[in-house]
């Protein structure tokens, strides 16, 4: 089980937002490859992360600071990206750039043949995001919820190619509210490719809980909040997960 933290950029900051609101940002940090390094100096083995002002203006908008961020980590674990990827030029730029996955969520919902065009052209490197609130996924930067089932979706996105699938339960994004085990764990069973969730991670039993679930399916986690503010030490919590899964 991954623990993996996010790096949510912001006019080149690392801020968390609550339930996806930009006017209700945190800034953590004003150098976001230092906290990239500190994460690699922490354990981490694979790193999150949003380019939010891109979610919002549907193109890359902290370019400089996520090849920050790419030099910093020289390549010792992977990186995903998600945040405005609405074209296959992106997608390209990111992946020359040295990003190792891309997450396409709004645009997969809203344009599926695009979805479904950068499986065939970037095979392995295509992560879809599905956002939900009652199982009913979530676009525009979870400004509508749409009539589309969840797992509906992600069965038909992993029939495109799909790498795996981060799940996040928007109800609890950002409010330190534990992880929506139960849905999580649906969707899990209902895939062959691994799910991510992400969202309410808050204390080591939100761990527990997850690792005791892991074999449906369920591949990582994202934590952001969490470790930045302290009520989870990320060391901690992959050295848990860790003897969990051994």
């Amino acid at each position: 089980m991954l623990i993996i933290p996010a790096i949510d950029l912001k006019d080149g900051q690392c801020v968390r937002l609550r339930q996806g609101l930009m006017e209700d940002a945190t800034v953590f940090s004003e150098e976001p490859a230092a906290m990239a390094a500190h994460w690699l100096d922490k354990g981490a083995r694979r790193l999150h992360l949003v380019d939010l002002n891109g979610a919002f203006a549907g193109k890359p908008k902290n370019l400089n600071a996520i090849k920050g961020i790419l030099k910093e980590i020289d390549g010792e674990i992977p990186v995903q990206l998600g945040g405005g990827i609405r074209s296959l030029e992106t997608i390209e730029q990111y992946l020359d750039a040295g990003i190792d996955y891309v997450i396409i969520g709004t645009a997969a919902v809203k344009q599926p043949g695009f979805l479904h065009e950068a499986c065939d052209a970037f095979p392995g490197h295509i992560i879809v995001g599905l956002d939900a609130k009652g199982g009913k996924v979530a676009t525009d930067g979870w400004a509508k919820v749409t009539d589309h089932d969840v797992i509906d979706l992600a069965k038909r996105f992993q029939d495109y190619g799909v790498e795996s699938v981060i799940y996040t339960d928007i109800g609890r994004d950002g409010m330190l509210s534990g992880v929506n085990i139960e849905a999580t764990v649906k969707l899990a069973q209902a895939l062959t490719i691994p799910v991510i969730a992400s969202g309410g991670l808050t204390n080591l039993d939100d761990v527990k809980a997850l690792c005791a679930v892991e074999k449906e399916g369920i591949e990582g986690v994202i934590t952001g909040r969490a470790i930045y503010e302290g009520t989870i030490d990320f060391q901690a919590a992959q050295d848990l997960a860790d003897q969990l899964s051994a």
